[in-house]
């Protein structure tokens, strides 16, 4: 079970979820240890520059959607790193507000 396992699972359910993530790749977007809040995520709404809670080759990662091709979105970090494509099937959640 990774970090995000217990929030992924909840989402699932249609329910919102609250986390502290840990590391530095989306700042200053989310710092580490800020308060996100993540809900449900509608693939159908989602857009470049969203961020969401997804799961990209096993590994789960709070980052942005960096560009979007028909069904597949491409996944990477606010520091120039991308993760990969994914489709809709591996995007969990939508981050709708970061709290200090």
């Amino acid at each position: 079970m990774s970090w995000a396992s217990r929030h992924i699972e909840t989402l699932k359910r249609g329910e919102t979820v609250r986390f502290w993530p840990r590391g530095h790749s989306m700042s200053p977007k989310v710092k580490s240890g800020q308060l996100c809040t993540v809900e449900p995520a509608n693939p159908s709404t989602l857009g470049v520059g969203d961020i969401v809670l997804c799961k990209v080759r096993g590994a789960q990662y709070l980052h942005l959607i960096k560009a979007v091709q028909g069904s597949r979105f491409q996944i990477g970090n606010n520091k120039g790193r991308i993760n990969g494509w994914i489709t809709a099937n591996s995007i969990f959640g939508l981050l709708i507000r970061v709290d200090d």
